[in-house]
């Protein structure tokens, strides 16, 4: 009998995360359910000798090169045929019964296209881990935020976010979706390579009237990128960029103009910010994404006339209607609670 669901790692040079988090996948994922699947980016580092020799139980996925987080899923998740997928990074602990609060919550609810768990610090069990917390909103001029994590400041997890909700993505790092869907409603921006690609399939979803849930009880740990002190050239153009192409996308056509212009304002803002803090490297990133951002936006006309022609739900309840920049630095607020205040 096939099993319900495919655990799917995407690696690229990873062995030594690998080495150290594979075995809780393994040790909390029954085998008479899932199957557990590393799908490797070319890796040059060892990582799929490791995995042949000291976790054999694991299916691995080859590919010749290095397509990114985004393209690298849609490859991956061409070859699964289980009833649901896990999207799991392979810098994360997950917990005893991980699997069954998110499977049980889509079983019983057919509108739920995905769902992600709570996720927390791997370095600080305590506290939110930046990439997800419990669960993803947007703002209305595309920054993303979550339950939990507003710009970069992090909460401490006191239960306050124990319930499940209904929310607008759910985090890359551990993402639980029906697979079918996934396939049909395109998957991935391939373009994307990395960062906010989940935001984009998400919004996508729901517009198109699915539905997106955290689900709490299921619990795991994270190291994420967010945890370095500073951004890197290279993933700064990446989250501009991809934002700024998400927004374009996606937005309606009677907000498009308005929010374009004041993204061109924020994002100089942010490149002073850069600038004046020491990281001309990283203005110049935010200057390079936006010139991309120009570059592509004739390429992407299409998809965004194919997104509106599908769209199904234009007010989104967990888009926030106002400006989460301004009710951070303006109004001080920093919890996502106090947004609603």
């Amino acid at each position: 009998m096939m099993k319900k669901v495919s655990v799917v790692i995407l690696n690229w040079n990873g062995e030594a995360l690998l080495r150290e988090f594979l075995p809780s996948v393994l040790a909390y994922t029954p085998e008479s359910l899932a199957d557990i699947v590393v799908a490797d980016n070319g890796s040059t580092d060892g990582s799929v000798e490791m995995i042949k020799k000291e976790f054999p139980a694991v299916r691995l996925i080859l590919f010749d090169r290095n397509y990114g987080f985004a393209e690298g899923y849609n490859k991956a998740i061409s070859q699964i045929e289980t009833t649901y997928t896990v999207l799991l990074n392979n810098d994360v602990e997950v917990t005893g019964n991980w699997l069954d609060a998110p499977l049980s919550a889509l079983e019983a609810d057919e509108t739920l296209a995905g769902v992600q768990p709570k996720l927390l610090a791997n370095k600080d069990k305590k506290k939110f881990e930046y990439a997800g917390a419990a669960g993803g909103w947007l703002d209305c001029y595309g920054y993303p935020f979550c339950r939990g994590r507003v710009l970069h400041i992090v909460e401490e997890d006191n239960g306050q976010y124990d319930e499940p909700a209904t929310i607008f993505w759910a985090s890359g790092a551990c993402f639980f979706v029906r697979t079918e869907v996934f396939k049909k409603e395109g998957g991935f921006d391939a373009n994307f390579f990395a960062h906010q690609e989940e935001i984009d399939f998400c919004w996508r979803l729901r517009a198109r009237g699915y539905r997106l849930a955290c689900i709490p009880q299921s619990v795991v740990y994270h190291v994420g990128a967010a945890t370095l002190k500073t951004e890197s050239p290279r993933k700064t153009f990446l989250n501009f960029r991809n934002n700024l192409l998400m927004v374009y996308k996606n937005i309606a056509e009677e907000k498009l103009q308005s929010v374009i212009r004041l993204r061109f304002w924020l994002d100089y803002v942010a490149l002073t910010k850069f600038f004046l803090t020491g990281n001309p490297a990283n203005a110049k990133a935010v200057i390079d994404a936006r010139k991309a951002f120009k570059k592509s936006r004739k390429e992407y006309e299409s998809m965004r006339l194919d997104n509106l022609s599908k769209t199904v739900v234009t007010d989104i309840p967990e888009m926030f209607q106002k400006s989460l920049v301004f009710a951070f630095y303006l109004k001080g607020k920093r919890i996502f609670l106090d947004l609603f205040c």
